[in-house]
């Protein structure tokens, strides 16, 4: 069956719940329940300055999600893309899947006229970084990072 991509929708939260659950594992991780829950708010608000976000869609079921945000760089006038999140059901990987939703990506960037779209991964993330290399351009910097609390 064919994987349809699509915005999250209100009713696909227990779904996306589950994916994005498995997606914080994936990078041994957890988050609480009240940044679950706002996070797929966001998700479904109207803030443009809010994550947007794809699924991709097997029959009834969710299978993938990608959550990418608009914003602005000092080095350009057009807004950027952060493709901040990508999952695909791990017994779908290797189907398309990523790269429809990557694509979509894509195709809400041009339509919004955002110059570049832009995300990271791990190192020993190999099976997403031969999807990468296929379709984006790898860059030379390092990210650093800071917690606050």
């Amino acid at each position: 069956m064919p994987v349809e991509i699509r915005p999250l929708q209100t009713a696909d939260q227990a779904q996306w719940r589950g994916l994005w659950v498995d997606y914080l594992e994936f990078y041994g991780t957890q988050v609480s329940k009240s940044v679950l829950d706002t996070t797929f708010s966001r998700l479904i608000g109207d803030d443009p300055q809010d994550f947007s976000c794809f699924v991709a869609v097997e029959g009834t079921r969710l299978v993938g999600l990608t959550h990418y945000l608009y914003h602005r760089h000092n080095w350009k006038i057009e807004n950027v893309c952060y493709l901040q999140d990508l999952f695909v059901d791990p017994t779908l990987r290797g189907t398309g899947a990523g790269r429809a939703l990557i694509e979509a990506v894509y195709a809400a960037a041009r339509d919004a006229n955002v110059a570049t779209v832009h995300w990271m991964t791990q190192e020993n993330n190999t099976t997403a970084r031969q999807l990468y290399d296929r379709i984006a351009d790898r860059t030379p910097f390092v990210q650093y990072s800071k917690a606050m609390s």
